[in-house]
């Protein structure tokens, strides 16, 4: 948990936006808008949540399995680094 203790302002200003944009679907449905543009904002909530989570499984790889930038056993390093790519690629 350390790794999101010492994340913790820059995760907090992350789910903060969040906040902000599922605010703005809820205003726009309130507001009646075109359903394309709530369609364009909820996309975005969706992007930004994938983001996130991306973020939070690498720091947890990185944390709690193998930090390939410090493991001293190449192998498990390189597995790492893989599966970090593999969740970027997955949650882009």
């Amino acid at each position: 948990m350390s790794h999101l203790i010492r994340n913790k302002s820059k995760l907090l200003a992350r789910i903060r936006r969040l906040k902000g944009q599922v605010e703005a679907i809820e205003r726009a449905l309130e507001a009646e808008v075109p359903c394309g543009e709530i369609l364009n904002l909820t996309a975005s909530v969706r992007g930004a949540i994938s983001g996130l989570t991306a973020e939070l499984i690498e720091d947890h790889i990185r944390e709690h399995i193998s930090n390939p930038d410090k493991d001293e056993n190449p192998a498990r390093a390189q597995g790492a680094a893989e599966l970090i790519e593999v969740v970027r690629m997955y949650l882009k």
